[in-house]
């Protein structure tokens, strides 16, 4: 079956009871158990709910994994693959990375001995001359938040395989519709379901996917121990979303691309990062390795300022000043204050991510809207 199909239908058979077309959402801590230690399949809903489950099937079959993890946040997930480190263990990462993430990686897990180095990704050799002896992960995100880099995710995940290091590859901005990183190579992939898997800015979630079931051991392991799970409701919103994602995606993309053309072309922007167009430094890579370019997209703009982008980002009408992406209403962001707040402010310049930069999630409003309100918006800066 192909992708929309199998968005709507895998982990989701009809409720044998009852012939249900949506499976039930089932609210139920505890199961009834035959005997001491024997059930029908689950006993506790820390260590696994059938409501879940089907969230997790759905999830493997789409990213093309065998396993699929969901957790209560997307840094609930990233943390619970970093839990296979321990003190002394390195990490090479990305360098345009997720605020949150980088937070994780040197604020939480660095205290506790892991040590990360941040590399242009881009780069393959930059890749391998950060890759030492206590090297135990690579970490990278394509597209990346927020300036959109573009990471070959084949060669880099040739890299980790010769090193014999796991990739971790979070997918978030491109969703399994756009971009199977584990296809290319990849050990594990990660999510924010919150994001274009919920769709709809109503719940908070996070997901693995691995193939390797020994992997799966060791992160089924801390997944259960640990706790950090996503709860049934948001595990059946986030199936609902994912049962639209291929339509939604396909006019996010659409619209986007007439965004960033638009927004390229005018004279107070100085720069657009957006993998869709041309001019982009990773264009070529984005065409290869997905199916579409997305819906994010950073600007600059010309002779920029933190007060400019300021008013920019609250002169807008139609687009929502808020955090987080992916949702069918188009949000607008400031990395420098939301997004990466947690980056130091030098650290941040060195990545890219100036005082002026804006962050764009385009929706799935008519296109049109959208850019007659960056348009007036843009009159005021």
């Amino acid at each position: 079956m192909r992708f929309a199909t199998r968005a709507i239908h895998a982990g989701q058979p009809p409720d044998p009871p009852t012939g249900a077309v949506i499976p039930p959402v089932h609210f139920s801590s505890t199961f009834h158990q035959i005997a001491p230690g024997k059930h029908k399949g689950f006993e506790y809903s820390r260590s696994g709910n059938p409501t879940r489950a089907a969230l997790e099937k759905n999830l493997a079959d789409l990213e093309g994994g065998k396993f699929g993890m969901a957790f209560a946040s997307g840094l609930a997930a990233e943390d619970n693959v970093l839990r296979l480190l321990r003190p002394g263990d390195h990490i090479v990462a990305c360098r345009d990375i997720y605020g949150g993430t980088f937070r994780l990686l040197t604020k939480i897990w660095g205290p506790l001995g892991v040590r990360t180095t941040f590399v242009d990704a881009t780069r393959p050799e930059a890749i391998e001359r950060a890759i030492t002896k206590k090297t135990r992960i690579l970490w990278l995100e394509t597209p990346s938040n927020p300036r959109l880099v573009v990471t070959d995710l084949a060669a880099a995940c040739r890299i980790a395989r010769r090193r014999k290091i796991l990739s971790v590859v979070d997918n978030t901005f491109a969703s399994p519709y756009l971009q199977r990183p584990l296809s290319l190579g990849a050990d594990i992939v990660v999510h924010s379901t919150t994001k274009y898997l919920g769709g709809h800015s109503d719940l908070i979630g996070g997901a693995i996917v691995v193939k390797d079931p020994d992997l799966y051991s060791r992160l089924y392991f801390y997944q259960n121990g640990v706790g950090a799970i996503a709860g049934p409701m948001d595990c059946y919103f986030v199936l609902r979303g994912i049962k639209s994602l291929a339509v939604r995606m396909d006019r996010h993309c659409a619209n986007a691309l007439t965004v960033a053309r638009f927004l390229a072309n005018h004279p107070k922007i100085a720069r657009v990062h957006y993998p869709g167009l041309e001019s982009h430094p990773g264009h070529d890579v984005a065409r290869r390795q997905m199916r579409h370019f997305g819906a994010m997209m950073a600007i600059e703009l010309k002779n920029g300022t933190l007060a400019r982008a300021v008013r920019l980002v609250c002169a807008v009408r139609v687009f929502t000043l808020a955090e987080s992406l992916g949702a069918v209403e188009s949000l607008i962001g400031h990395p420098a204050t939301q997004s990466h707040a947690s980056v130091p402010r030098p650290l941040r310049l060195k990545m890219g991510i100036p005082d002026d930069m804006v962050r764009i999630s385009v929706g799935i409003e008519d296109v049109n809207d959208l850019i007659e309100d960056l348009e007036q918006a843009l009159k005021k800066v």
